[in-house]
């Protein structure tokens, strides 16, 4: 049995889940990660506390933070290098773990632990992109491409705070059950290709105040197409690459910016966790698979077929 540092506590972890970077660490043939735990994103329960935490007790549910060190303020490329699960640092796919009680987030009570263990990565990312960066406000647009993870919480996020959402995906039967979500309208990017050229028509010319760019060097074009004159693109995603050279000049005769976006802090967790608390937002799970399910989680990200979250229970 592992034991807490002074400041530490040990978590009994109940649940964890999948993201996008854990596939491409896996796929990763010059990272070493040989013998490290992945993943990033769990929830589970305080079960020892070391003898200076104050402000965690034994029974605590509670989330670890994607990045353990940045606890609030600007970001640090220092940070970067102790984030969880990424070939360089042992992740969360565990029994039990050990944490820094200042790297930790309370789960709000209406949430399983299920649910809590999809938030560290995705739901962090879209809420800093959105609220922390983005300053979404009702009323405006959001352009939300695809509905994995990511992309999800951006709907359902937006939608809360009384955003108008756009949704692309090439499925029709997904785009359906976006709109059970909340999302404004729907756009299949494989019958209507030309997806930016539909969002101006349906925003009457203006285009996206927000668009969470979850896809790289195919979309980036349209998205700089379709982003509104003061508008924001978060660029979070690289489904189809990492070689985008976009042109960008069109942002500075509108007025636009790009907001690079990596995850968030311990305070911006707690804020999320909030609005969620306030919100009463479940997050939408695709499929719970066992531990020696692994390989057949990791299969299901690798389609592209999932709606939502992958999540492993642990308990």
């Amino acid at each position: 049995m592992l034991s807490p540092g002074p400041r530490e506590v040990l978590i009994r972890v109940s649940a964890a889940s999948l993201n996008y970077r854990d596939l491409l660490t896996l796929q990763d043939i010059n990272s070493n990660h040989e013998g490290l735990i992945p993943l990033s994103d769990c929830a589970g329960t305080i079960v020892d506390v070391g003898t200076e935490v104050a402000r965690w007790k034994e029974g605590d549910r509670v989330s670890l933070n994607f990045f353990p060190d940045w606890h609030d303020g600007a970001c640090s490329l220092a940070y970067l290098q102790r984030s969880l699960g990424g070939g360089q640092t042992n992740g969360v796919l565990s029994d039990f773990i050990v944490a820094e009680e200042t790297s930790l987030v309370e789960i709000t009570s209406h949430l399983t632990l299920s649910e809590a263990a999809t938030l560290p990565c995705a739901g962090l990312t879209a809420w800093q992109a959105l609220f922390e960066r983005g300053a979404l406000k009702a009323g405006e647009t959001v352009l939300v491409q695809g509905t994995g993870g990511v992309a999800l919480f951006g709907l359902q996020l937006a939608a809360a705070q009384g955003a108008q959402v756009i949704v692309i995906s090439s499925s029709d039967a997904k785009l359906e059950r976006a709109r059970t979500l909340g999302a404004w309208q729907t756009i299949n990017y494989c019958t209507q290709p030309e997806w930016d050229k539909v969002a101006l028509e349906l925003t009457d010319g203006k285009g996206m105040d927000h668009i969470l760019e979850l896809g790289g060097p195919e979309t980036y074009d349209r998205s700089i197409a379709a982003i509104a004159a003061g508008g924001r693109i978060a660029q979070i995603g690289v489904l189809t690459g990492f070689a985008s050279q976009p042109n960008i000049l069109p942002l500075q005769f509108k007025n636009a910016s790009i907001n690079g976006i990596c995850v968030g802090s311990v305070e911006h967790f707690k804020r999320l966790n909030d609005f969620l608390s306030d919100q009463q937002i479940h997050p939408v799970i695709d499929q719970v698979f066992d531990f020696d399910e692994v390989p057949a989680a990791y299969e299901r990200m690798k389609s592209a077929v999932h709606f939502g979250k992958i999540v492993f229970d642990l308990a």
